[in-house]
């Protein structure tokens, strides 16, 4: 663990390089995501879990529990850039279990849209016995099983942190993943560079199979011939939001093997850092209530019947 006077002076170092840029500004895209997702998402939410037949689907399900981990992620998130940007001291123990919470609902949304594409495949492989195979109780241990995966490594790094740092009341004027992840990788630079990786490849590897396989085995169906197919479409807008979830989590990989170089200035690092967490991780929470969510038939039909009911009542009660 790294001396309180060195995370001291590199966080004061990295606010010196905030406001010498002006980055405070980079407030706005965070919080104007955050706002208009927790408008649709919820409503997606309520959509689900309230009708019989969409919670019993496996797929509405894994839509439901990305959406959930994208609220939690967007809501830590920008607290901790207000706190930053208002230069609040906050406990490092509760700075670092925030980091925990981060980490895991993002791996946790990397892991779920990684099973949509895996329950895709075998909706189309196994037609006849994808209901057996995945049914809706079976989906949701699938599920637990994805928040306690994500969660495992960070909280136990946590625990491993405070079991041996000497000051328990220690502040931080600086809440950062990065910065946190950066003085553990100090002394577990192996095991977090290998857990990263190691997550990425069987995700990226699964989707990589999923994909090729639904190909080899629809190419004959004459499904891909139209450009505007179903599932051309469907294809497109997983691939994006592959994309927007991805390439953030690699970026932040290269954060962290250049968070200790002295070859690389301060505010290289700090550009990066703030660009990655305020814009990039916000692209793929903005766009997934509409590429996953309303972009599903039964789902913007329940959406439109609940607006429907909501003026109904308005017009009765006024």
């Amino acid at each position: 663990m790294a001396s309180p006077s060195y995370i001291s002076n590199l966080t004061q170092e990295w606010m010196e390089s905030l406001q010498r840029w002006h980055l405070d500004f980079f407030l706005i895209p965070p919080t104007v995501i955050t706002l208009a997702t927790l408008m649709v998402n919820p409503v997606l939410l309520a959509c689900i879990l309230l009708s019989r037949a969409l919670r019993h689907e496996t797929r509405y399900l894994l839509v439901a529990n990305t959406l959930t981990a994208d609220m939690i992620f967007l809501i830590l998130n920008l607290t901790t850039v207000i706190c930053n940007t208002v230069r609040a001291r906050i406990p490092l123990l509760a700075c670092e279990l925030v980091t925990a919470v981060i980490v895991t609902t993002y791996s946790c949304a990397i892991l779920t849209i990684t099973l949509m594409v895996v329950d895709t495949y075998a909706a189309v492989r196994w037609p006849l016995r994808y209901h057996d195979i995945l049914p809706p109780t079976r989906t949701q241990w699938i599920l637990l099983g994805v928040w306690v995966v994500a969660a495992l490594y960070p909280f136990t790094l946590v625990i491993m942190m405070e079991v041996e740092r000497k000051n328990p009341h220690e502040d931080v004027p600086l809440c950062l993943v990065l910065v946190s992840l950066g003085f553990i990788q100090a002394k577990n630079i192996m095991l977090i560079h290998i857990y990263f990786f190691v997550a990425a490849l069987i995700c990226t590897l699964l989707i990589f199979y999923c994909y090729i396989r639904l190909y080899m085995v629809t190419r004959t169906q004459g499904i891909w011939q139209n450009r505007f197919s179903r599932a051309r479409v469907t294809l497109r807008a997983h691939g994006v939001l592959l994309l927007l979830y991805f390439t953030p989590g690699f970026a932040f990989t290269l954060e962290l093997s250049m968070f200790q170089r002295k070859d690389i200035s301060q505010d290289v690092r700090v550009w990066i850092s703030t660009i990655n967490m305020c814009v990039f991780m916000m692209l793929p929470r903005a766009f997934a209530p509409y590429l996953y969510g309303l972009r599903y038939r039964e789902i913007s039909d329940t959406v439109m019947q609940l607006l429907h009911r909501e003026k109904s009542l308005r017009q009765i009660a006024a």
